[in-house]
């Protein structure tokens, strides 16, 4: 066994071409059992078949080849390396084979593998099953080669209670019934990875539609509620078709499945033709869904249903490239909604989505986007902001440098040379460079290959720009990263642009051909009429934040910069970055507090959803550090914050009007949510107002679901243990609804409260059975920073139980996310880094060391922050500013 212990990958002795797969599920004891026969073509001559097993009992194994039967002398399951070694007497010679196991298992309630979930049928609660293979769990199900580029064929056959539902990739072709049991059997697959096999049985209510080219989509929903289905239904149809276009690539399929899962781990899986998702993801409900929600959904299933070509047609060799699936899917999710929905301005809201990126690849234990996979259950940490939110913005920083119809071109071109098969990153810049005439690799691969990114130093001397790029590090060190940084900026206005590519540290432009007329120097004008034609010379790098990296301006061009924010000159975008980068920089020490808050104070009048959703999050992480920092100045600066919201506030109100933009329905619930969080007095009144009219009436006109979640704030921050009424009734109305809408909103704001008891009241809740193991998720996010330490307290008593009952991976990181990341001392970082010194596992490591180092930069922030001299008079005097 020890030749085969401690591999990252199998040993390729064998390579799956088919498998024959035939489980049998008994809901009622939440167990499986399967035959699966696969035939192998053994590559060399071995006297050992070595696959993927895991929690699995093997109870039968023979090999056929050259009509001879071969079973196995010993048959080794190792838990710990999750592989199953068959070992022979004889050698097995090269060539053709088929291999053959009877397996039985049980199904878990971890959300991964073949698991149980239920669903209520006429108010009984019933047990369905569901796959979640990706990353590795297809190996819980069925003795498998599970690795992404090990693809073969499936033929899929279940045997369910008759009364439900079965579906899996491929569509029906015969059923049989013999009593209480059907056998289901489905068509043939093509050629596909085991984390892509998907089953669903259950019982669902479905509606149709046919995609142009004939492919028949259907969405799966929990019985009586097809009605919600039917804007995910519109939005698959129409990405199907565009995609079939942008990639000249048919939908390979003859049917494309999307169902809502009552209990699901992440918010979706692009199992081929089977795509499954958490109910709240693919469920629209007009009534009681966000205007923000309709958005997700629509990106989520663009996302989704892009995988069945990026990533199922053509799949990533390994995991170290898993931002080829997940980073393209990102990317072209939005490019789909942008074009299906063009008034929601998705790209500026994509900039919300790649600053988590910006953020999580400026810390030290940032890894690269490419990054190397050496244990199994480690490459679900990856699943993260470097694939997802740093792959998709580089991406888009190339498309923008190569241009959308080149960049298309070859994206077509990489589909056909690929289909069916496994790639690498060097493949798509291969073929984006035959195409383009460009070296891409040799400009990419520093954004791929290693961590980071650079914040770009600009200054002005006369008429030339000089540039300095260094690696931008939160933790304030300095980094050695140096990139090929495709520049665009912008002179006093966007007709006035250059572009080029910074490839060394020290880089300068003459831009006098984008200056205004000489005359600006003139003799003839005055001193004060020169100043006042400088200031319109306002210089913007990085236009429309196309770029992956942070800007800082010497003192001349920052004073410009601010000066075009005040007068409204700049887009929505330009604005966006400018205040993040002045964010990121005074996380890092490199910009005072007052700097910030300086530049907070000119967006007053700013009316932009993208930017002041920007300014909303900047004001609650000043929050999280400032009872550290200067808790004697907490209450004037939420005033400030209040002030700041005041003007967008009084136009929105509370009511929607006719016609207004979806931004607007969207910016409403961010300020009144803000507003609510900041203890403003008169929207807390009006919001228990309301919540009391919708507790009276159910069918309210007062509680939109744009606004409900800052009532659920108000109610929360307004509930004690001396005065539980408006919990109560909160929590009364979470029990009574059967509206996933309505259930995932009151979690979200449930811990919200100020009040140390009630916090651990809600925790204790969100550990029950009323709450989904999924909904956990939720339930932690509206923790508060007053009440973290008894938070942190109350998950140290409950770890064992918490381990229980969400196993060691992907729910057990939003603890320490939502959790560990509230604190701001370095006490406090040493205190949890002790505690988990001996209950690390390597699905969460990367999370816990993540949770720490974003602990010390905050505590780095707060020593900052005390020996600002200029803050406390500076928050005072803005205080009282309307």
């Amino acid at each position: 066994m020890e030749q085969f212990k401690g591999k990252t990958r199998l040993p390729k002795f064998a390579i799956p071409e088919r498998y024959d797969l035939h489980l049998k599920l008994d809901l009622s004891a939440c167990t499986f059992s399967g035959t699966v026969v696969v035939n192998l073509s053994i590559i060399e001559v071995t006297k050992f078949l070595v696959l993927n097993a895991l929690e699995l009992d093997v109870h039968r194994v023979w090999f056929t080849n050259s009509h001879n039967q071969h079973r196995p002398s010993d048959v080794v399951l190792d838990e710990d390396d999750e592989i199953l070694v068959l070992v022979f007497d004889e050698e097995l010679s090269v060539g053709d084979g088929v291999l053959g196991l009877e397996f039985s298992g049980v199904l878990n309630e971890y959300l991964k593998g073949l698991y149980k979930c239920s669903y209520m049928d006429g108010g009984e609660k019933k047990n369905m099953a569901v796959t979640q293979f990706e990353a590795v769990d297809a190996r819980r199900s069925f003795p498998c080669w599970d690795e992404p580029a090990l693809k073969a064929t499936f033929k899929i056959t279940l045997d369910v209670p008759s009364e439900l539902m079965a579906l899996s990739n491929m569509p029906i072709i015969n059923e049989k019934h013999s009593g209480n049991v059907k056998t289901v059997y489905f068509e043939d697959s093509p050629i596909m990875s085991t984390y892509l096999v998907g089953v669903v049985v259950g019982l669902f209510d479905y509606i149709e539609d046919t995609a142009a080219d004939g492919v028949k989509v259907r969405v799966y929903c929990p019985v009586g509620k097809s009605d919600k289905g039917e804007y995910a239904l519109h939005v698959a149809v129409k990405t199907l078709d565009l995609f079939a276009r942008y990639f000249s690539m048919p939908y390979p399929l003859p049917k494309l499945d999307m169902v809502a899962v009552p209990e699901f781990s992440g918010g979706a899986m692009e199992n081929y033709g089977l795509i499954t998702y958490r109910e709240n993801e693919l469920l629209y409900d007009h009534l009681h869904s966000p205007e923000s929600r309709k958005q997700r959904l629509a990106i989520v299933v663009a996302h989704e249903v892009a995988h069945q070509w990026f990533g199922n047609l053509v799949t990533m060799e390994w995991w170290t490239h898993l931002w080829l699936n997940e980073g393209f899917a990102t990317w072209i999710s939005y490019m789909a909604t942008d074009i299906l929905f063009p008034e929601w301005n998705i790209w500026t809201q994509f900039l919300d989505f790649s600053t988590e990126g910006l953020s999580m690849d400026a810390l030290e234990i940032s890894h690269p986007i490419e990054v190397e996979v050496d244990h199994a259950r480690s490459v679900l940490e990856i699943f993260d902001a470097i694939s997802y939110e740093k792959g998709s913005s580089v991406i888009r920083m190339l498309q923008n440098y190569l241009g959308y119809e080149i960049f298309q071109k070859c994206l077509s071109s990489y589909m056909k040379r690929y289909a069916g098969g496994n790639t690498k990153t060097e493949d798509l810049w291969s073929i984006l460079s035959e195409e383009s005439g460009i070296k891409v690799s040799s400009m990419m691969d520093d954004w791929t290959k290693k961590k980071g990114y650079p914040v770009i130093s600009v200054k002005i001397n006369d008429h030339i720009l000089e540039f300095e790029q260094s690696q931008f590090q939160t933790s304030g060190k300095n980094g050695d990263g140096q990139w090929i940084v495709p520049i665009t900026l912008c002179v006093g206005s966007y007709d006035k642009q250059k572009n080029f590519l910074l490839e060394t540290k020290l880089g300068k432009v003459d831009i006098s051909d984008l200056l205004c007329s000489n005359a600006s120097n003139s003799n003839s004008l005055d001193e004060k009429r020169k100043e006042n034609i400088a200031e319109q010379l306002w210089i913007k790098v990085n236009i429309e934040q196309n770029g992956f990296y942070r800007v800082t301006y010497d003192d001349e061009l920052d004073f410009r910069l601010r000066k075009a924010v005040e007068n409204n000159l700049l887009s929505a975008t330009d604005k966006f970055g400018i205040l993040d980068d002045a964010f990121a920089l005074s996380l890092a020490c490199k910009q005072s507090l007052s700097s910030l808050i300086s530049l907070m104070d000119k967006y007053r009048q700013e009316l932009d959803y993208v930017v002041l959703s920007r300014l909303i999050n900047i004001c609650y992480y000043i929050l999280n550090v400032s009872s550290d920092a200067i808790p004697d100045s907490t209450n004037e600066l939420k005033q400030f914050f209040i002030n700041l919201l005041q003007f967008p506030a009084e136009r929105l109100g509370w009511e929607s009007t006719p016609g207004e933009s979806s931004l607007s329905a969207l910016l409403r619930g961010e300020v009144l949510r803000a507003l609510a969080t900041f203890d403003h007095e008169k929207t807390q009144e009006e919001a228990l107002r309301r919540f009391q009219s919708s507790l009276n009436d159910k069918n309210s006109p007062l509680l939109s679901a744009d606004t409900v979640r800052a009532v659920y704030i108000a109610v929360m921050r307004n509930s004690s243990s001396s005065n539980r009424k408006w919990f109560e009734s909160l929590l009364k109305v979470y029990k009574e609804t059967n509206t996933v809408q309505v259930k995932e909103g009151i979690l979200r704001h449930l811990a919200s409260s100020r009040d140390p008891d009630i916090v651990v009241e809600v925790l204790n809740f969100l550990l029950s059975d009323e709450v989904r193991h999924q909904d956990i998720t939720y339930g932690l996010a509206g923790l508060g920073v007053e009440c973290r330490e008894i938070a942190w307290e109350w998950m140290k008593e409950n770890w064992d139980l918490i381990l229980a009952r969400y196993g060691a991976e992907m729910l057990l990181t939003r603890f320490i996310n939502c959790i560990v990341t509230l604190f701001c001392s370095n006490e406090k970082a040493d205190e949890i880094e002790a505690f988990f010194s001996t209950r690390t596992f390597p699905s969460i490591a990367r999370t816990l060391s993540r949770g720490l180092e974003r602990i010390r930069i905050k505590a780095r922030w707060v020593e900052s922050i005390r020996q600002d001299q200029t803050l406390h008079g500076l928050v005072r005097q803005l205080e009282s500013t309307k």
